[in-house]
């Protein structure tokens, strides 16, 4: 069951403000970029392959003008160091090898869309924590779920719009529900499916399939409103933790659920053929 940000009638006076990298260096939006623009590691064979998001602040929501907003009011939140990301979603083929490895539950699931490259679904917010405990174990590296904080940090990668390319997003550039034209969507594409990782272009940090293909479960327990949030982009554990917080949308959502500020919440033992992950790593 999805429990989606509701609007708020309450007009939030705060500047758009762009991201801020360390030494105070604004990020340019990706237009197209290549998957070896941003360079990137793996821990291990069959270990996800991680890209390094620099330090900076940014202001986290949405402006009170943004079409589709819901209660994403804006905040400014300062991330102190350096974190690297998964540059995909985690796909079977890499959940396969957790399982054979005996750190996650089997997760053979597919809907019929195959499996491979194509991220992992059906996974529980406490099987996602099983996957990056075991990346932690095998690996000797402290893996772990996103904040809410981070992935939208990690998602705009330096942009204010409502996408990272921009303030309209078309389905050749992600993978979502089109069919219907919107003021934030030419018609396109409703694929009815998931696609392999990095079928679309990358943002500017590198990072693939922030808008759309699978929600990706982060730490946070779901609250309504900012109010009260972190501003050091640490997880809010404090809430209705009974329920987790999903970002990114998916292939079955309308453009409205794939803004970069859009979030929702699912409990924690519900999986989806749309629910998938990305993980964290912290770097010394």
């Amino acid at each position: 069951m999805r429990f989606p940000s509701l609007p708020t009638s309450a007009f939030i006076a705060a500047a758009a403000g762009l991201l801020l990298l360390a030494g105070g260096a604004s990020a340019a939006p990706a237009k197209g970029a290549k998957a070896t623009a941003v360079p990137s590691f793996s821990d291990c064979k069959g270990c996800p392959e991680m890209v390094t998001v620099p330090a900076g602040k940014f202001v986290m929501g949405s402006p009170a003008d943004e079409k589709y907003r819901g209660s994403e009011d804006q905040h400014t939140v300062t991330i102190a160091k350096p974190f690297a990301v998964s540059r995909f979603e985690i796909t079977f083929d890499q959940w396969r090898a957790c399982v054979a490895d005996k750190g996650c539950p089997a997760q053979d699931e597919d809907e019929g869309w195959g499996r491979g490259r194509r991220p992992v679904i059906h996974v529980q917010w406490n099987d996602a924590h099983a996957y990056a405990a075991w990346l932690s174990r095998k690996t000797g590296k402290h893996y772990r779920l996103l904040t809410e904080a981070e992935w939208e940090y990690a998602a705009r990668a330096g942009t204010t719009t409502p996408f990272a390319f921009g303030p309209t997003l078309s389905s050749a550039q992600a993978n979502f529900d089109a069919s219907t034209r919107t003021d934030m969507n030419p018609k396109g594409l409703n694929r009815q499916k998931t696609m392999p990782v990095g079928s679309f272009a990358p943002n500017a940090f590198g990072l693939y399939d922030m808008h759309g293909n699978a929600w990706e479960w982060v730490q946070d327990c779901w609250n309504d409103e900012y109010v009260g949030a972190p501003a050091d982009g640490s997880a809010w554990e404090t809430g209705i933790c009974s329920g987790k917080v999903l970002r990114g949308g998916s292939w079955e959502d309308s453009v409205t659920d794939i803004r970069v500020g859009a979030r929702v919440s699912s409990l924690v033992e519900e999986a989806s053929w749309s629910d998938s992950i990305r993980v964290a790593r912290d770097l010394p």
